[in-house]
């Protein structure tokens, strides 16, 4: 969906869930900037039995000009209902009729959407969603210094202060966001707890339950903002002999939970993800992440599903450090790789030598120094990582011809020292495999974590199906590739 598709209607009223949090606030005022910026006319309105009284949020709508009305009674739009940070028919958001419906939202998917909708389950907040959206449209909300403030404070705040990032769209509105009022952001996070939360924190840390097993924490708090999650795991995290941290609340809308691990064994954003997998979703960093749970969903009570998958996740995975391991490999094929037509791109082209740059993917951000031989290779699913020009050419031939592929999110570089940044699929070219490049492998029947040589402090994650392979030459380069790319990418060897 295009927001200019939204522009012919005649009544244009956006409705947020009937409790605004600061990224409903940020979605719904950013729509108004747009709508404002077009000519048109609309109104940003909730609805339910309460009014806002949080301090951080009447700081934020105050303080940053944000037209919203509280409008309880209003039953019908003659023209145009946006739900923004919401879903039409869902629990959280009182029913409004209207003539047409349209969606914007970062919620997991749990009714039919319209034809009019923007839902974005993978990104940290729906601001992320509306940014994008108005950026489609040839405008920068970054030059005004209010609705860049109102945007970062929205993803800040429904990221837990940023520690649930993961999507690099999220940090691209972050990078974009430069005209932030940081001394307005530092007074709404200082008016973000109040006393009873306070409470709500004491007592759900009081109650704690330890599993000297995997010395891990399980943390249930009563309903509250979600950001107090995190400061009940940021804190409990801290104890002594405790290595990862689950806090959560289960409310009738949803199950909110925050994750922390402080040992590179245990990546918070897999987790998250593992503990929500079927029920929700969840994401984050590799140390800090989180999610929430639909109660619709749900086969078992919270607190069984989260023991219960605690347990599961720590004893479902064997740990290999490929500086330590040397695989067998008389029970491994001998394959090679089939000619595969793939990207690759000479950093230089990008930035000068010793240029330190950060890599922006779908998987993440990379932080390298741009040096001579330097070069990305950039997969058929669009995954990115780097190779040196001897590593390249021996697997690889050069086709002198652009490599030309759309993906989800198309990676880019940038330059750390100044900002600038570059997209790389502006600079790829053509490269396909000449045959190089065997591997010993074979098809996994359990989970691994692997810590490669080249990157120590972060583990690949193998699951059944996936292959793991070694080079040729090379026991210690060892790696994981996935089970549906592997037979697009390798036969076995004459």
């Amino acid at each position: 969906m295009k927001l200019s598709e939204l522009l012919s209607y005649p009544e244009i009223v956006i409705q947020c869930h009937d409790n605004p949090d600061a990224d409903a606030l940020a979605s719904g005022a950013a729509l108004m900037w747009y709508f404002q910026k077009m000519g048109k006319k609309a109104r940003f309105i909730y609805r339910g039995h309460n009014e806002i009284t949080k301090s951080n949020l009447k700081i934020m709508v105050n303080e940053l000009h944000i037209p919203i009305e509280y409008a309880p009674d209003l039953q019908k739009v003659n023209g145009l209902l946006i739900n923004v940070d919401c879903q039409y028919g869902q629990r959280n958001v009182t029913e409004t009729q209207a003539d047409t419906i349209a969606v914007i939202d970062h919620h997991q998917v749990t009714s039919p959407l319209p034809e009019l909708s923007e839902v974005r389950g993978n990104l940290g907040s729906c601001a992320t969603v509306v940014w994008n959206l108005i950026r489609q449209e040839g405008l920068n909300p970054n030059d005004d210094k209010d609705l860049s403030t109102i945007l970062y404070y929205g993803l800040y705040t429904d990221t837990n202060r940023l520690s649930e990032v993961s999507h690099p769209l999220d940090r691209d509105m972050l990078d974009n966001l430069t005209s932030v009022q940081r001394t307005l952001i530092t007074r709404m996070c200082n008016a973000n707890i109040s006393l009873g939360e306070l409470k709500i924190s004491g007592k759900a840390i009081l109650d704690y339950q330890y599993y000297d097993s995997h010395h891990y924490l399980i943390l249930q708090a009563e309903p509250c903002d979600p950001n107090i999650l995190g400061v009940i795991s940021d804190f409990s995290l801290e104890t002594d002999s405790v290595d990862v941290c689950l806090a959560y609340y289960v409310s009738n809308l949803e199950v909110k939970f925050s994750v922390r691990s402080c040992v590179k064994e245990v990546h918070a954003n897999e987790l998250a993800a593992f503990l929500a997998e079927g029920y929700g979703g969840g994401g984050g960093h590799i140390f800090k992440a989180g999610g929430s749970l639909r109660p619709e969903k749900l086969d078992a009570d919270p607190a069984t599903i989260f023991q219960k998958r605690m347990e599961e996740y720590f004893d479902m995975f064997t740990i290999l450090y490929s500086k330590e391991t040397v695989l067998d490999t008389s029970n491994m094929k001998l394959y090679q790789k089939l000619p595969q037509e793939v990207g690759a791109v000479h950093m230089t082209d990008l930035f000068d030598p010793g240029t330190r740059v950060e890599v922006r993917t779908l998987e993440g951000d990379i932080n390298t120094i741009v040096e001579e031989d330097s070069y990305l290779m950039i997969g058929i699913e669009g995954e990115v990582y780097p190779i040196n020009r001897k590593k390249l050419l021996d697997s690889y031939k050069e086709l002198n011809k652009p490599f030309d592929r759309t993906f989800e999110y198309a990676p880019s570089v940038t330059d750390l020292s100044n900002g600038s940044k570059k997209n790389v699929m502006e600079f790829a070219k053509a490269v396909i495999s000449n045959g190089g490049g065997r591997i010993y492998a074979r098809p996994l029947e359990n989970h691994i974590k692997l810590f490669t040589v080249w990157d120590e402090e972060k583990y690949y994650l193998g699951r059944p199906g996936d292959y793991i392979a070694v080079r040729e030459g090379d026991p210690h380069d060892i790696y994981i590739i996935k089970g549906g790319l592997f037979d697009q990418l390798y036969e076995e060897a004459k």
